[in-house]
């Protein structure tokens, strides 16, 4: 495949290429000494091989580890086009062309799908190549962008930025207010368990809702929502994140949400037994897409009680025992903890509302 590369003829000297758009490749290139065959060279790079097939328009190409169907590993290799697109006068894609582990995929999840099609104001392609006479012809794309790493490349605050656009975009598309307004009554403090079924998951739900349901009854305002992610349509996990203040929940890919509560929101998660030596770095991931959102991830717990791995602790086997374990709840912990974040949140929400000044501004999306 012949990427979208700028060259200037100098005959036998390395000369870097023009500065170009973030994303699409560049490289110094060496070109032929003889003249004839210089042009050539620069042909074959204009225009690629005489038996190509020329696909025009912009093309994202995706190729990294990161798979396409988990919300979070899928946002995570998507959101470096997301800052080029805002980035390049909003320019959209014609198609995606999506690698994992070197291998062409032809689907994003549903998730994934519906939040690309919001931000990019229409339902991604995805290049399966199906429509090529011969397989065996090479071809170029007139324009790509190509990203082989995730979003831990961008700054925090070009992140949040980025975050901020996607966030924008869903909630117009789901016909959700773009910023949340002030119950009219006083505060407005939504406060929501999203649960998990099967592993990872409570082992005594009624419980744990009992306990913060009895917190959240002692503030003025706050309001305790339930839900299911696996029971939500992609909408309607936008509407619930906006009415989201503080968000509760075990680790995993539901977490991803968060990023759709509006900045400064509150997490707070927790893990089966055995994470903490057994898991590694990667269960910090929801307390950093905390930070590259521009929320507050207000802690974990871990429950001490689970099935013992019959390994020695520093085992590495002992993750597939602790991985799907369900979690218990402590009572004294959860309520003390509920009851300090939602004090800060309510004295935070009770300072934005005396500082506001007349009616809330109109907020447009970047890229509208």
């Amino acid at each position: 495949m012949v990427h979208e590369f700028h060259v200037r003829y100098t005959r036998g000297r390395r000369v870097p290429a023009p500065k170009i758009p973030f994303g699409i490749l560049q490289r110094p290139v060496t070109l032929p000494q003889r003249p004839r065959h210089a042009r050539r060279f620069l042909e074959l790079l204009r225009f690629g091989p005489s038996n190509a097939t020329l696909i025009k328009g912009l093309t994202f190409v995706a190729y990294n580890h990161y798979n396409f169907d988990n919300i979070w590993h899928g946002l995570s290799a998507v959101m470096p086009f997301v800052a080029w697109h805002r980035k390049n006068n909003c320019e959209t894609p014609a198609r995606w062309v999506l690698y994992h582990w070197g291998g062409l995929r032809f689907k994003m999840g549903t998730w994934l799908n519906t939040l690309m099609e919001a931000t990019f104001g229409q339902p991604p392609y995805i290049e399966g190549f199906t429509d090529m006479e011969d397989e065996g012809r090479p071809v170029c794309f007139e324009k790509a962008v190509v990203m082989r790493h995730n979003e831990g490349g961008m700054s925090r605050e070009r992140r949040m930025k980025v975050y901020d656009l996607v966030r924008c975009k869903a909630r117009v598309y789901c016909n959700v207010s773009v910023e949340r307004r002030v119950n009219q009554e006083g505060l407005d403090i939504g406060m929501t368990l999203l649960m998990r079924t099967g592993p990872r998951s409570f082992r005594n739900e009624t419980a744990v809702i009992r306990i913060f349901e009895k917190e959240c009854n002692k503030v003025k305002g706050c309001r305790l929502m339930v839900a299911y992610s696996n029971n939500l349509t992609v909408c309607e996990q936008v509407k619930l994140m906006s009415l989201t203040d503080i968000l509760m929940s075990p680790h995993g890919a539901q977490l991803t949400n968060m990023f759709l509560m509006d900045r400064n929101s509150s997490v707070m998660e927790f893990y089966p037994k055995g994470w903490l030596k057994a898991a590694g770095v990667g269960q910090y991931v929801y307390h950093w897409i905390a930070s590259w959102s521009g929320m507050w991830h207000r802690g974990h717990w871990r429950d001490p009680d689970g099935e013992n791995c019959p390994y020695s602790e520093d085992d590495r086997r002992c993750m597939s025992i602790y991985k799907n374990g369900l979690i218990g709840y402590n009572e004294t912990h959860f309520a003390d903890w509920a009851r300090n974040v939602l004090n800060d949140v309510k004295t935070k929400k009770s300072e934005e509302v005396a500082s506001r000044h007349g009616p809330d501004p109109i907020r447009n999306c970047d890229c509208s």
